[in-house]
């Protein structure tokens, strides 16, 4: 079997475990709840919890350690997804084929069901089973989620990416952004497999680090090209918001020969950073190529 053979199989986990820890929609105040169940259920892709998976199998991790982390990044996925499309931000109207949560509900709803799942995330990781005798596995996934997602990671990212609008920015300042608003968390899905052991070189460690380094960027410029090119089928969203809004992106700033040029030599970086690896590496290896190319096999 491949990877993309457990593809589904990984989905299907990661939405059981999110089901469990999410509250019911019966629980008061059942309208937060909905909303929460109503965006952190909706589909998607997975790609952060399926390279948490996919690094585990690289560094022979079992499963079961992974489920915490693996949910926990997609709960602050999620928040990120919520807030983004909010009317302060890139006021979108659909996320996955869906009316956005602000719009399913309405504003404050769709802030506070973002904001309960930062705290669910760090929850998940002090109270999951698989981790409650490994402490110190604990403390070091959640050092690595907080250090993704503050003002330093994805928060920061976000914030840089609003300002940058209307602005002429140079690639090593695009790319800077599009590693904290995108790459960072990405980074903790990788690494987060890492952080369960105690015995991984050094070497592993830093080659991993290549690794998502340059996935991160890959997977930020091929959705500024699936803005402008993409259709909603594809997406989940209104193509070619971010022209509208003049955000800074790369087919926007460098235009879109420039844009597929990085892409593709992005997705050589990943490739390269472990291609000395064997075949418990081709999980990586298919999540690059479905990140950057949107190839499943």
């Amino acid at each position: 079997m491949t990877f993309n053979d457990r593809v589904e199989a990984y989905i299907a986990r990661i939405e059981g475990v999110l089901d469990h820890y999410l509250p019911a929609e019966s629980v008061a105040p059942t309208i937060l709840h909905q909303a929460m169940r109503y965006s952190a259920l909706s589909g998607g892709k997975r790609i952060r919890p399926l390279l948490v998976y996919a690094s585990g199998e690289a560094l022979g991790v079992a499963p079961d350690m992974l489920d915490a982390p693996a949910v926990a990044i997609e709960l602050m996925h999620t928040f990120s997804l919520i807030h983004d499309d909010l009317p302060a931000m890139d006021n979108d109207d659909l996320r996955r084929g869906r009316p956005t949560a602000h719009r399913a509900f309405d504003e404050a709803t769709a802030i506070l069901a973002a904001d309960a799942m930062q705290p669910l995330a760090f929850e998940v990781l002090a109270t999951h089973p698989a981790l409650r005798d490994h402490p110190a596995i604990q403390v070091r996934l959640t050092a690595l989620l907080a250090d993704a997602c503050g003002s330093r990671g994805m928060t920061g990212g976000q914030s840089m990416d609003m300002t940058s609008e209307g602005k002429r920015l140079d690639p090593a300042e695009l790319e800077h952004i599009y590693r904290l608003k995108t790459g960072y968390l990405l980074r903790a899905s990788v690494l987060s497999a890492a952080y369960c052991r105690a015995d991984v070189p050094l070497a592993t460690l830093h080659a991993l680090e290549r690794f998502v380094d340059a996935l991160g960027l890959a997977f930020q410029v091929r959705d500024d090209i699936l803005d402008i090119e993409g259709t909603t089928a594809e997406t989940g969203k209104t193509g070619g918001s971010d022209l509208a809004s003049d955000k800074a992106t790369y087919p926007h700033l460098f235009g879109m020969a420039e844009a597929r040029a990085r892409a593709d030599e992005l997705l050589k970086q990943a490739m390269d950073a472990i291609a000395d690896a064997g075949p418990s590496y081709d999980g990586l290896r298919w999540a690059a190529r479905f990140i950057v190319l949107r190839q499943r096999a």
